[in-house]
């Protein structure tokens, strides 16, 4: 566990080697600004009016021809240069694309990275999408980008997700730690104001009116899933936000509270099993109760760990774990592995299971009655990677750089629960399956991660990292294997879990928390030495 100088050291270190990595290719000229990185460079002229006037990007090495890049409506551009080599050195110039006047020059240049700075890279461009995108009124995460359909919905536990990654960011230096308190304080005060069942959040929110949005036809209350990740993320910043000034200290009060409000108990009905929703128009008609192995471990944590509202341990060992439960003890052997949790039709299920409990949650050496964590999450990720290198429905390009099932949107359209089997392999790969499974497979991970950005960035790469689904069978057209969104469940665990990869951040401190503590110990759970 690092000591508190330590981790300022840290931080600081952080700043200087993200000014060497990144700051140092950026450049000015009128109001072009371009910073480069291993294979593509990002341009901005944001104080050019943004009127809808359509730009295009000329580039030229030394004293080369002119070459057209990009073509964009917009005041910023990602120019993937793979094509024109490795190392290079670029001038870039801006030009109004009905006038055809020159706007401005930039010199910029590229170099190979490591995969730290890949690594790097990857987390702080998803960063954006719950810093720069996130809903500026609540500092709640927006469920997705771009989202036509339902208007401005904000989602909770995406947004447990993100204080992840102003965490992380923090850390970092990416934002400094008064930036990160005060959103902090916008988001625990928008929990005070939004509408709460029994101190439990609703999955969905309006952004603009603040009001419940129906997630479906009869989930428009409490949600002790989504609200658990909300409270994950919330535990791990009252321990990671540990000063003794008043802003720190104010923010600690407020989760406190928060947290402390939190009904675990009530969502028992009086029985041996937590229930997923309540509703104040439909009551308990959803009778969703959460048993067998999937995402929702982390409920029954905090649901014993409550001081306040807090359970037995009985839910947990005949709800969650009961000997009847079908789909938690698993012990089938997939491709040389025993895997010991989870769906045994769909081998253990989507790789989100490994994820979304484990944010905070700290696999290392955790372990109880029933399964080793970390032997778990390693196997599970093993088995959806041997999957898809089995291929047996032959999706196009599945291989050792190229798998990852998970829920996320389907390609061309749709959105499902990825996993291996007929029902669930739809030939979309989803970027966060690989890449928030670092701390379990990081040679194979890295590999996907390199292969996305090297041979599909140009499609797959944008603004706020990788985009949702690819899918090399839908279509010969690269434009066409992409699907263009971006969810905040599935950016979360890009930039929590490869912190925790990175440095163990997250874990460290949801795991200090002595409400935790005492949760765990109360369900049986042991810390033992860790092996990886």
């Amino acid at each position: 566990m690092r000591h508190k100088g330590l981790r300022r050291f840290a931080t600081v270190s952080a700043l200087c080697w993200v000014a060497q990595v990144g700051l140092m290719n950026t450049a000015l000229a009128a109001e072009l600004t371009a910073q480069g990185y291993d294979r593509h460079v990002e341009l901005h002229w944001p104080e050019l009016a943004k009127d809808g006037t359509e730009y295009t990007l000329m580039v030229k090495q030394g004293n080369g021809d002119w070459q057209e890049r990009v073509s964009v409506s917009d005041s910023t551009a990602i120019d993937f240069t793979g094509d024109l080599g490795r190392n290079l050195s670029l001038t870039y110039k801006l030009v109004n694309a009905e006038s055809g006047d020159s706007l401005g020059q930039v010199d910029v240049s590229t170099r190979d990275f490591s995969d730290e700075e890949l690594l790097d890279m990857v987390q702080r461009y998803t960063f954006r999408y719950f810093w720069d995108f996130a809903d500026p009124k609540s500092g709640w995460a927006r469920e997705r980008s771009p989202n036509p359909k339902d208007g401005d919905i904000i989602t909770s536990g995406g947004t447990g997700f993100g204080i992840a990654s102003v965490i992380t960011g923090a850390e970092r230096g990416w934002i400094t730690r008064e930036q990160a308190v005060d959103r902090m304080l916008k988001l625990t005060k928008s929990l005070r104001e939004f509408e709460r069942f029994h101190g439990m959040w609703a999955h969905w929110y309006n952004a603009q009116s603040q009001d419940v949005f129906h997630f479906s036809k009869y989930d428009d209350g409490g949600d002790t899933v989504e609200s658990a990740f909300m409270a994950q993320g919330l535990l791990t910043a009252r321990q990671y936000f540990e000063g003794d000034n008043a802003k720190e200290t104010q923010l600690r009060k407020e989760i406190t509270e928060l947290w402390e409000a939190m009904e675990w108990d009530w969502y028992t009905q009086g029985e041996d099993v937590v229930y997923w929703h309540w509703s104040k128009n439909h009551g308990w008609k959803m009778n969703h109760p959460i048993k067998g192995y999937n995402e929702a471990l982390i409920v029954y944590v905090l649901a014993a760990s409550s001081p306040t509202h807090g359970t037995s341990d009985a839910p947990y060992h005949k709800g969650w774990a009961g000997w009847n439960v079908s789909t938690f003890r698993n012990f089938e052997d997939y491709y040389g592995m025993a895997l010991p949790l989870g769906n045994k039709e769909h081998k253990g299920g989507p790789l989100f299971f490994a994820h979304y409990s484990f944010m905070g949650l700290d696999p290392r050496g955790l372990q109880d009655r029933y399964a080793n964590y970390w032997q778990q999450n390693v196997r599970h990720t093993l088995i959806n990677r041997a999957y898809c290198l089995d291929n047996p429905f032959g999706w196009e390009g599945y291989g050792e750089d190229f798998w990852g099932l998970t829920a996320g949107d389907k390609v061309p359209e749709g959105y499902t629960a990825h996993a291996p089997g007929f029902q669930r392999d739809h030939g979309t790969i989803t970027p966060t399956a690989a890449l928030s499974s670092m701390p379990y497979t990081p040679d194979e991970s890295m590999k996907v991660l390199k292969n996305l950005y090297y041979n599909h960035g140009k499609t797959l790469f944008g603004k706020m990292g990788f985009y949702d689904g690819v899918n090399l069978s839908v279509s010969d057209n690269p434009q066409e294997q992409v699907r263009k969104t971006y969810l905040a469940i599935d950016q979360g665990p890009i930039v929590g879990m490869i912190e925790n990869y990175r440095s163990g951040l997250l874990w460290e401190f949801f795991m200090r928390d002595p409400d935790v503590q005492k949760g765990l110990k109360k369900l049986g759970f042991e810390r033992r030495k860790h092996a990886e």
